[in-house]
């Protein structure tokens, strides 16, 4: 998507419209990538972000291309939110030689440094660090630039979540933390695994809050807060963010499970309906407020999809990955 204008004071100003557009990008390529994955044509797996679009979107929707974030292995949704291409992500996915890593690093490991998305990491936690590290760089640097690390809230029992915090903390860093809280941990239900609240571990730290991770509006105002307060040398915030994936851990997880389950499709059903999904809240939104018109909303979603089949097509033509790289990247360019 395009980058976000700002105003007068440097605040990015993303629209309603916007807003939705870029929720609906992330829902149509991954209901398109369920499609490939099923038939066979993706070189590996996917971790698809389908029901936490409103996060991405809305934290994202606050910062501009100077700024940092660090994703996850559920990271498709938050490299789209910041700006990246869908064709380049799309052929990386493909494991073809145009894609954003060369199609050396496929679904996991998107990143654009261009847009400041430094990289998506199938290392569960492994974001914390990176995040510091471009903060402490932002801060040197004393260009206003904040570092965002995504995370889920299995993630935050990885010793690394507090390390990062005391030191963004210590330092006062222009880190935000935002935990994408759907209650579950790859195939365990988070609450049997974790001890007290993430949020009260975080306010040892840092300014902390838990808002409704599938109100975009939410979202974008406790982010956009955080954002403003680290550009001003005020340090660190948490951001945690209760949300739902409505996909599993992985695609085909049901041939990993033999036959077991981790959350019931009742509970399923109920994260899917209109006033949880993201997406149909936000439409109701527009047409009670009169932004838009059903019709408009229509014509949204069939260039949406247009544009993902454009991305699909652009990865299926592409040439394959170069294997010639893959000893590069192990060991490091050759004399």
């Amino acid at each position: 998507m395009a980058t976000p204008d700002t105003d007068v004071r440097g605040h990015v100003t993303v629209t309603d419209v916007d807003l939705y557009t870029r929720m609906l990008l992330i829902r149509r390529a991954e209901e398109r990538l369920i499609v490939a994955c099923a038939d066979g044509s993706l070189p590996g797996g996917v971790h698809l972000y389908i029901g936490e679009e409103a996060v991405a979107v809305g934290a994202c929707a606050v910062m501009t291309d100077r700024d940092y974030v660090t994703s996850t292995h559920r990271g498709h949704g938050h490299f789209l939110a910041k700006g990246g291409d869908i064709d380049a992500m799309f052929a990386e996915i493909w494991g073809k030689a145009t894609g954003i890593c060369k199609g050396m690093g496929g679904s996991m490991h998107v990143a654009d440094v261009s847009k400041g998305i430094l990289g998506a990491n199938g290392i569960v936690g492994a974001g914390f660090a990176i995040a510091t590290g471009a903060a402490w760089g932002a801060k040197l640097a004393g260009e206003g630039r904040v570092a965002t690390c995504f995370f889920g809230d299995g993630a935050a029992n990885q010793g690394s979540f507090s390390e990062s915090m005391n030191v963004s903390a210590a330092w006062e860093l222009p880190t935000i933390f935002v935990c994408e809280n759907n209650g579950v941990s790859e195939f365990t239900v988070t609450s049997t695994v974790t001890g007290g609240t993430l949020v009260d571990r975080a306010r040892a730290f840092m300014p902390a809050t838990v808002v409704d991770g599938n109100d975009v509006h939410a979202v974008r105002d406790a982010v956009g807060a955080a954002v403003e307060r680290a550009r001003a040398g005020g340090g660190p915030s948490y951001v945690e963010a209760t949300t739902f994936r409505i996909r599993g851990h992985l695609e085909a997880e049901q041939h990993m499970l033999g036959g077991g389950t981790y959350r019931s499709e009742d509970d399923v059903t109920a994260w899917q309906a209109d006033d949880k999904d993201p997406l149909p809240r936000l439409a109701a939104r527009l047409l009670a407020d009169g932004t838009c018109e059903r019709a408009a909303l229509d014509r949204i979603d069939a260039e949406v999809r247009a544009r993902v089949e454009a991305a699909v097509a652009y990865a299926e033509a592409s040439p394959p990955a170069d294997p010639d790289l893959a000893p590069q990247i192990m060991f490091g360019p050759t004399a």
